[in-house]
C-alpha cells in the first residue's frame, strides 16, 4: 500500500493552523454598538408628527444580524431588539420614565430584561434565584456559574441607557426580551413604549409598533458573489 506521509503532515499542519487562527479571531471579536439611522428610516416605526418624535425597532432575530454580539443570545432565549428614538423637535425629550413592553400574538406581555436578569440567564446559576447586586460586579476569573468580563461589558454597553433625546438628534440601544417557550415571537407581536415626556413634563402619546412591519419589509440585497474562476 502506498503512503503519503508528507501530505498527511501538511494536512495536519494546515488543520492545526485553521483551528488556531479561528480561535484567535473568535477571542479577538469585540462588540460594537450599531450606529443608528434616523428612526423614520426604519420599516417598523411609529411616527408622531405632532410631537416631532419617532420610535423605531429593529429586532436582531437573524444569525447574520446577531453576529455583532459575542454572546449567542438566541441560545439563551433572549431576543435583542434595537430601539431607536429620534427627536425632530426643538425641545429635549426625557426618557427617565420610559417603559417598554413586547406583546406577543397570544397577548403575552414581556418586559425588557434587566442587567440582573441577563446576568442570571447567562451565568446559569443553580438553586434558588439570588438577588444580584447593582451595579453587577465584573468577575475576575471564570469560576463556574459566572459570566465572562467580555460578556458583562457587552451586556452593559448594548442596553439602551439614554436618559434624554436632545433636539434634532437620535438615541438608540438594545432591549432584551425573554422569549422562553415562544417558538416564533415576531408574527402578530407589538412593541409598546410609554413614559416619554416633553420639556414641560407632559406625557407623550404612547408608541405602538406592529412587528409585521419589520417582517414584511423588503430585505436588503446581499452583494453578488464573484464569478467562480
Amino acid at each position: 500500500m502506498l503512503r503519503f506521509p508528507s501530505i498527511t503532515r501538511r494536512a495536519k499542519v494546515l488543520a492545526l493552523f485553521v483551528f488556531i487562527t479561528s480561535g484567535v479571531a473568535l477571542a479577538g471579536k469585540e462588540f460594537n454598538l450599531p450606529t443608528p439611522h434616523p428612526a423614520p428610516t426604519y420599516p417598523a416605526r411609529d411616527q408622531h408628527s405632532d410631537e416631532s418624535v419617532t420610535v423605531a425597532v429593529d429586532p436582531y432575530d437573524m444569525p447574520d444580524k446577531a453576529a455583532i454580539f459575542t454572546t449567542n443570545y438566541a441560545d439563551e432565549d433572549m431576543l435583542p431588539v434595537y430601539v431607536i428614538i429620534t427627536n425632530d423637535g426643538d425641545e429635549t425629550i426625557t426618557l427617565s420614565g420610559m417603559k417598554a413592553e413586547f406583546i406577543t400574538a397570544s397577548r403575552t406581555k414581556i418586559a425588557p430584561a434587566t442587567q440582573e436578569d441577563l446576568y442570571r440567564r447567562l451565568s446559569h446559576p443553580k438553586g434558588p434565584k439570588a438577588r444580584l447586586p447593582i451595579p453587577i460586579p465584573i468577575p475576575a476569573g471564570r469560576p463556574k456559574g459566572t459570566v465572562s468580563t467580555k460578556a458583562v461589558d457587552e451586556m452593559q454597553r448594548a442596553q439602551f441607557s439614554a436618559r434624554a433625546v436632545e433636539p434634532h438628534s437620535t438615541q438608540a440601544g438594545f432591549l432584551f426580551f425573554d422569549i422562553s417557550g415562544i417558538d416564533n415571537p415576531l408574527p402578530g407581536a407589538h412593541f409598546f413604549l410609554t413614559g416619554l415626556h416633553n420639556a414641560k413634563g407632559d406625557d407623550l402619546y404612547y408608541f405602538e409598533i406592529a412587528l409585521e412591519k419589520y417582517l414584511s419589509a423588503p430585505q436588503p440585497e446581499k452583494p453578488a458573489e464573484p464569478p467562480a474562476k
